[in-house]
């Protein structure tokens, strides 16, 4: 996994969560596929809301709850290694979108070693 900052690419897959491969969900293979391709981080975020090429709205509502809701896997890393990552969702995504965007990456690390905070000694750090 590469540690990134700067401009970078976000791809973001919408599918649904009943999507399989193989009988795995779909999201995780592809955040498995990602983590293998050394992709600098993905997350999955669950939806509770949406709809799609269908145009049924699928929702997590009491009153009509939905047994597909939207995901949404974001993947972010150099424009390079997510153009050589799409080979991959080709071959996963059946049916679904994609969107690829821009973005500046901003990484937060552990960031307390420049806060004057005290290490284990007491002293104070720069």
């Amino acid at each position: 996994m590469t540690r990134l900052t700067g401009n970078a690419l976000r791809l973001t897959v919408f599918v649904g969560e009943n999507d399989t491969w193989h009988h795995k969900p779909l999201y995780s293979e592809i955040v498995h596929r990602a983590h293998a391709a050394g992709l600098a981080g993905a997350s999955v975020f669950h939806g509770v809301e949406g709809f799609g090429a269908s145009s049924r709205i699928h929702t997590s509502r009491l009153l009509s709850l939905s047994e597909d809701l939207p995901v949404a896997v974001v993947i972010v890393d150099t424009e390079e290694r997510v153009q050589a990552f799409l080979p991959q969702l080709d071959e996963l995504v059946t049916e679904g979108l994609a969107v690829l965007d821009a973005c500046h990456v901003i990484s937060y690390a552990d960031r307390t070693k420049n806060r004057g905070e005290t290490d284990a000694k007491g002293k104070k750090s720069l």
